[in-house]
């Protein structure tokens, strides 16, 4: 192997490992299964990194063997266990103590609710808004047709607005509003 190859592989993990790592978490809520899955992650991109063709973006690639691995990994285990732990959002660099409460409640609130959700509702959600992956990157990702993604991410939003309203979070059309455009 050229010094060359290991070199862009070493970039992608510097670049990539944290992103594909919290995909994965927030998919399975399980730190240490995460870890492994992660570690798998980047095990087959180098094992077939000969065999990317540059078709996609770098990054789609990398997401689309994560979200192979997981999908593996959550087929396997039975009874799924989603969303245990609550993972915040970035936000603030330096947020106020109340304000990190505020954060920690509302991301708890949604994960609650994604977990609520089936999963091609979570995934498409997670992928579009939270991870912010285009539609194209999202349905290479996940192996469905642009339209496909743009139809499923609309149902969620709705079956997830459907959720936080019966769970009393938000008021119904709030989330619709935000999200319908994008």
């Amino acid at each position: 192997m050229s010094d060359n190859r290991d070199e862009e592989i070493l970039k992608l993990y510097e670049d990539f490992n944290e992103p594909i790592f919290k995909y994965i978490f927030m998919m399975i809520q399980d730190y240490q299964s995460a870890e492994d899955l992660r570690h798998e992650t980047f095990i087959k991109a180098f094992v077939h990194y000969d065999s990317f063709k540059g078709n996609s973006q770098v990054k789609t690639w990398l997401f689309s063997i994560a979200h192979n691995v997981t999908i593996d990994f959550i087929r396997k285990r039975k009874p799924l266990m989603f969303f245990k732990e609550v993972f915040l959002l970035k936000r603030d660099e330096h947020p106020l103590p109340d304000e990190l409460i505020e954060i920690k409640e509302s991301s708890y609130e949604l994960y609650e609710a994604l977990a609520r959700l089936k999963d091609s509702y979570r995934e498409v959600i997670i992928l579009r808004k939270i991870k912010e992956f285009t539609i194209e990157e999202t349905a290479a990702i996940l192996g469905w047709s642009a339209s496909k993604v743009k139809s499923t991410l609309f149902r969620a939003i709705q079956a997830l607005e459907k959720q936080l309203t019966k769970e009393g979070y938000v008021h119904e059309g709030t989330i619709r509003e935000k999200y319908a455009r994008h």
